[in-house]
Order: structure tokens, then C-alpha cells, then sequence
């Protein structure tokens, strides 16, 4: 076997973690055609096929995954070695790969990241969407922002940023052509977009004046992503329950309009979670409070404490701290 490379072992790595080369290519931050001809040349090296490539997914051999077993896990090592050089510093930098859900990413994600990266300028921030848990220390995330603070790994320590508070809205059309319900039980007479139904189906827990009430709502339009429930709503096809985050810069701007606002459902909770460490790196911690500062808790109807979707004003956490947070 000729001399391996290892940057392209490590290229190799990232392939087999993401599945697949332009995911790899964007956690590495550089062109797909790169890490393509570095599994091409480490192949040619190791004299013998280490993936399937087609077009939807690139999957090991049974000669890539043999080799990738045993190159993860000093590949894995080397990189949290490099990171901790590079984090022992009182100063926020380097870069910060995040996980987050995809109901989140383009509106409450999108505007968390921008002010975080205006704040801290020498922080390099990627973020990678999806609806699977990810492992944070396998798959080399620093963080994660997850509607659940259950933790199968005890090496992880989750923090609690505020409830994912759900309330109703329409479109200014819809109210036009419909009306608003006047109160909970109106809502059976409404057209309703569902998230997740069951056979066109859903039970709204609200939380109002008069204590919690559930109404059995129904909807011809349902999906299992709040981003699709809204683009719905936005449409004018009918009453939405969304969380305020997802929906929260669309009333500001007058394309949703607040249904019932003396009413609201309290939904999952939102948590930063991140390794466990002695001394947490600064981009982490920094990312963290500024995460948790920026999902201000508001009390809500019920008196819970919920989160908006408001980076923290100018002058809140301007400077980073002068040690980092453990």
C-alpha cells in the first residue's frame, strides 16, 4: 500500500459521517470536487474501492467501512485535539458548526446566527439543519439547539432557553373572506392547517382566560414541518397553530395576523446543548449565552416563561466575557 494522506483520510471520514461528499464539503468548508478527488486518490493508494458513489448517496464498501472503523476513531481524536489548541483562548474564534431543527433554521436559526456573527466577528459559524438528533461529539458539532432536553449521552449538558410557546394566526385574506373565530369552540367552524394530523385531525390545547381548553379542529391541509404550515397560512388556506418564533416576523411585517390572542398552547421547550468540559472553548460558551440571552423569557398567558425570537439589544452581552464559562 502506497503512503496514505492524511488530510484525505480525514476527507475520508467526513464523507462516511455526512453520507455523501457535498454535505462533507460544506461541514469542511471547501469546493465538493476537492473532497471527491481526495476519496479518489486515497482509494488509489489503498489499491482498492472504499465507497458506491450515485447520484442521491455515497455509501462504504465493505473495504471502506473495515478501513473507516479503523481510521475514525484517531481521525476523531486528532480533530478534538485541534480544537482544543485552538479554543484554549479567552477569546471567541475559530469555527462554530451548529445542529439545528429545519422548523427553526430560516427564521428564529437565521436571525440568531447573523447577530451572533456581528458580535463576534472572528467566529466562523456553520450550520447544518435537519430533523435527526445528531451526535454532537461523533459528528464534530459544537453545539445543538433541540426542542428536548433528554440526553442519551452523559457526556452532554443540555440548557433550557425558554418554551416554544404556539399561538394561532391566519392571513390578513383569510380573515377577510372567513372572519376570526370569536372564541376556542369557533375553531371547529374554521378551515385548519394542521401540523402532524391524524386523518385530517387535530386536538388544540389552548391556554387562556378561562384556563386550558382543547377543541378538536380539522384541516385538508396538514404536514409534519412548521416551515410548511406557515408558507400554508401565508397563503390564506386557514387558521395555523405556530410557534411564535416561526411566525413571529410575519406579524411584524402584517402577513399573519394573531388569531385569539388572548390564547396559546405551550409547546416543547427549546435547549442549547453542548459537551460537557472544565473549561468550555469560548466560541461555545460564547454562542451559549448569547443563545440564551437571546431567547428572552416572557411570561405568557398561563404565567409560564416562554422564549421569543429577539437577539439581545445593543449594549447585552456587547462584550464578550473576559473568561470563558464553564
Amino acid at each position: 500500500m502506497a503512503e496514505l494522506d492524511l488530510n484525505d483520510v480525514s476527507m475520508f471520514v467526513r464523507v462516511i459521517e455526512h453520507a455523501g461528499f457535498a454535505k462533507a464539503a460544506r461541514a469542511l468548508g471547501v469546493p465538493t470536487s476537492t473532497v471527491s478527488r481526495a476519496v479518489s486518490r486515497l482509494e488509489g493508494a489503498a489499491g482498492s474501492r472504499l465507497v458506491h458513489r450515485n447520484t442521491r448517496s455515497v455509501t462504504p464498501t465493505s473495504e471502506g467501512r473495515a478501513f473507516y472503523a479503523e481510521v475514525a476513531p484517531p481521525v476523531l481524536a486528532l480533530r478534538h485535539a485541534a480544537r482544543g489548541v485552538e479554543d484554549h483562548t479567552p477569546e471567541a474564534r475559530g469555527t462554530l458548526r451548529i445542529s439545528a431543527p429545519n422548523d427553526l433554521g430560516a427564521t428564529f436559526v437565521a436571525g440568531l446566527v447573523s447577530a451572533f456573527s456581528e458580535r463576534y466577528p472572528r467566529v466562523s459559524v456553520h450550520v447544518e439543519l435537519s430533523v435527526r438528533t445528531v451526535d454532537l461529539v461523533r459528528e464534530g458539532f459544537d453545539v445543538a439547539l433541540r426542542a428536548s432536553g433528554k440526553l442519551s449521552d452523559s457526556s452532554l449538558v443540555a440548557r433550557k432557553a425558554g418554551e416554544l410557546e404556539a399561538e394561532l394566526y391566519a392571513a390578513p385574506g383569510y380573515i377577510a373572506r372567513h372572519g376570526a373565530p370569536a372564541d376556542v369552540a369557533a375553531l371547529a367552524e374554521h378551515r385548519c392547517i394542521l401540523f402532524r394530523p391524524e386523518n385530517g385531525e387535530a386536538t388544540w390545547r389552548l391556554d387562556g382566560p378561562e384556563g386550558v381548553l382543547e377543541q378538536r379542529v380539522r384541516g385538508r391541509i396538514g404536514g409534519d414541518d412548521y416551515l410548511f404550515v406557515r408558507a400554508v397560512a401565508l397563503a390564506g388556506a386557514g387558521v395555523a397553530l405556530l410557534p411564535r418564533m416561526v411566525a413571529v416576523d410575519d406579524v411584524t411585517s402584517g402577513r399573519l395576523v394573531r388569531v385569539l390572542p388572548r390564547h396559546a398552547a405551550r409547546g416543547a421547550a427549546l435547549y442549547v446543548v453542548y459537551a460537557a468540559a472544565r473549561t468550555l472553548p469560548a466560541k461555545i460558551s460564547a454562542f451559549r449565552d448569547f443563545a440564551l440571552q437571546s431567547c428572552r423569557l416572557a411570561p405568557g398567558p398561563s404565567g409560564e416563561r416562554v422564549a421569543s425570537a429577539r437577539p439581545p439589544e445593543r449594549g447585552v452581552l456587547a462584550r464578550p466575557p473576559a473568561r470563558p464559562a464553564g
